[in-house]
């Protein structure tokens, strides 16, 4: 039996990992937001958690461990091809190669520090939208939104900076930069809440599904099971 997505999903994926590949390419450059220094990224990283948000609640585990996996893909083919752009040797008239090689290039720690954080956060973020869905008979889509960020975020923080920067960093900066850098994705969270729950609505009005994810595996290795 073929497994079957629709038209809305596949869209939902593929802009699950525009904003991931888009969100490692804007956190190379350091703003300001008010008092605060984070990496530009936490302009648009956010969205991914709140696309992961409503594929877990409008399709279910199943479908947002789908799209996590297809999102880790892509960003491993993008680093990997990254790496050899800067690899190959640039023409001789063209002369961007440092100012090219500063946004794309990834540090080994670095890479690993993304994708490690990326992965955990994601899951715990799917896994708690599933099981506070169905502990609370689909009732009060916000908070389970705004809790599972809270974890799914947080530990994304704590995954990345400890691994990207510990040794770099005194641990006390460290752990202000974790906590600011949650915070801001958090709040972002919550500022978009009412445009996602117009959204949802809509969602499951248009695909005519509603997912409560009953006696389903939450091993995301299991990606057969989709």
């Amino acid at each position: 039996m073929k497994t079957q997505v629709s038209t809305t999903f596949m869209f939902t994926g593929i802009l699950f990992a525009a904003c991931l590949l888009i969100s490692n390419i804007l956190a190379v450059k350091i703003i300001m937001i008010g008092p605060w220094a984070a990496p530009a990224g936490v302009l648009i990283f956010p969205v991914s958690y709140i696309i992961g948000d409503v594929v877990a609640e409008v399709w279910g585990y199943r479908k947002a461990r789908l799209i996590i996996w297809a999102g880790f893909a892509v960003n491993l083919i993008a680093i990997l091809f990254y790496s050899l752009s800067i690899i190959i040797p640039a023409a001789p008239f063209w002369t961007n190669q440092d100012a090219y090689a500063t946004v794309l290039q990834y540090s080994p720690r670095i890479a690993l520090a993304s994708i490690v954080a990326y992965l955990f956060g994601s899951f715990i973020n799917a896994f708690v939208m599933s099981r506070v869905k169905v502990m609370t008979s689909g009732k009060n889509f916000s908070l389970r939104a705004v809790v599972s960020t809270i974890a799914g975020e947080g530990i994304d923080s704590m995954i990345f900076m400890s691994v990207a920067f510990l040794g770099l960093f005194p641990v006390k900066n460290l752990i202000i930069m974790i906590g600011t850098q949650a915070t801001l994705k958090i709040i972002y969270e919550i500022i978009v809440l009412p445009l996602t729950i117009v959204i949802v609505r809509w969602l499951k009005k248009q695909e005519g599904i509603d997912t409560y994810d009953m006696e389903i595996s939450y091993n995301p290795f299991k990606i057969s099971e989709i």
